[in-house]
């Protein structure tokens, strides 16, 4: 076997990769952000993991896709990368409920190596593809790669309702232009809404896009929060309750 490759993952016994993690390197103190990775192969993920970590990321590892869909949500990676056999959900299914919320780079890893298959990935949104086996660094570098061509964009992601700023680069609301502190569930609602001005948005739309599709609760749930967003926002926009439906944001009246 090569070095450095992943053509045989339990070569790679945890306990020296652990050992190995701890050693200082070259990039110790420097932070790149945080990677996402979704594999369910532990000596897999604590290979990239290792050699994510040597470049300056911070690696958050979850083994399954509702994990990752909830890491996802929760921690708000810079990039993610996604194993398409997964125990629970299919990668490819992963994939497309990330993109139905979230621009966030995704990079494929699979066994399968049919046209297909990485056809589809990128048209469901993926951002690259790499086939098992692969060396770590070129995963590295692909990481790298993607965020230099995606990183600009999405810094500059800014949506703006009335005096409501949402910035999705920064992970900032300013309301009349000063910040404004936002738990992450009351950020990701008042984006959901200032993304969609002037639209009536049902309780259930808002709970799937929010908490996700499999989150099981009462729908009075997205009213309190709606009631904290409401109070943060003050008068720099309405958001307007539907009877029988939910809420719809728009800029207030001159």
């Amino acid at each position: 076997m090569k070095r450095g490759r992943l053509a045989c993952a339990s070569q790679f016994p945890h306990t020296a990769i652990a050992r190995d993690a701890r050693n200082p390197c070259d990039h110790e103190g420097m932070d790149k952000g945080t990677v996402l990775v979704v594999e369910d192969e532990a000596n897999i993920a604590d290979l990239v993991d290792l050699y994510l970590s040597r470049d300056g990321f911070r690696v958050l590892k979850q083994g399954t896709g509702e994990g990752g869909l909830a890491a996802l949500r929760d921690q708000r990676p810079r990039l993610v990368v996604l194993d398409v056999g997964l125990p629970d959900i299919d990668g490819l299914e992963v994939c497309r409920r990330i993109r139905a919320t979230s621009t966030v780079p995704v990079i494929f890893l699979t066994a399968r190596a049919d046209e297909v298959d990485r056809v589809l990935g990128l048209e469901l949104g993926a951002d690259d593809y790499l086939t098992k086996p692969f060396a770590p660094a070129e995963l590295v570098a692909r990481v790298k790669a993607v965020l230099r061509r995606t990183d600009g964009l999405h810094a500059a992601e800014v949506v703006q309702v009335g005096g409501v700023v949402v910035d999705l680069g920064r992970r900032e609301i300013r309301v009349h232009d000063a910040p404004v502190d936002f738990t992450t569930k009351e950020f990701e609602l008042l984006r959901y809404l200032a993304e969609r001005p002037g639209r009536a948005l049902s309780r259930q739309q808002i709970l799937d896009s929010v908490w996700g599709p499999d989150w099981y609760g009462d729908e009075r749930t997205v009213d309190v929060h709606m009631a904290q967003v409401r109070k943060k926002i003050g008068e720099a926009c309405v958001i307007t309750t539907v009877r029988g439906v939910g809420y719809r944001m728009e800029p207030a009246a001159p």
